[in-house]
């Protein structure tokens, strides 16, 4: 099988959404909500086409069905001076895993990033999640000392 990886578009969004709730299934902190995650599909794809400061990076296979994914989003590191990349939502679905997407995908991210004049990259992956803690550390990705926190500001509804 070949792969190719691109931007994704509008009619990409159900198959993402279905890859999305196989990543918030490993995720202890999130839950799939099907209305949230096509919500937040459509806003990262208005956003890019307006400013270039995110993309949604698929793979897709031979008969062009996205079969990974993965989001990147530019933000001012006061550290760096510059621009840094925050990557997430890196899902490769389980019948395509251990083939090269998801480092196709990471690679395509990070060639992204560089380009908008990005020098620094860093992800999220669930602490629990061994296998992507073995699969960031084979792409020379390193654990830091710091730590993701949240907290919810989220509006009535």
């Amino acid at each position: 099988m070949s792969v190719i990886i691109e931007p994704a578009n509008a009619e990409d969004i159900p198959r993402l959404v279905e890859l999305l709730n196989d990543l918030f299934g490993i995720e202890l902190d999130f839950t799939a909500d099907a209305t949230r995650q096509v919500r937040g599909l459509e806003m990262l794809m208005s956003e890019a086409a307006k400013y270039d400061r995110q993309t949604i990076a698929v793979a897709r296979n031979d008969a062009g069905i996205p079969v990974g994914m993965a989001t990147a989003q530019l933000i001012v590191s006061t550290a760096e001076g510059a621009l840094s990349a925050w990557i997430e939502d890196v899902i490769v679905h389980p019948e395509h895993r251990r083939q090269g997407i998801g480092s196709m995908l990471i690679g395509h991210l990070l060639e992204w990033a560089k380009a908008r004049g990005a020098t620094r990259a860093q992800l999220v992956a669930d602490q629990e999640n061994e296998s992507a803690d073995f699969f960031y550390a084979s792409l020379s990705w390193r654990s830091t000392q710091l730590i993701v926190r949240r907290q919810s500001i989220r509006q009535h509804e």
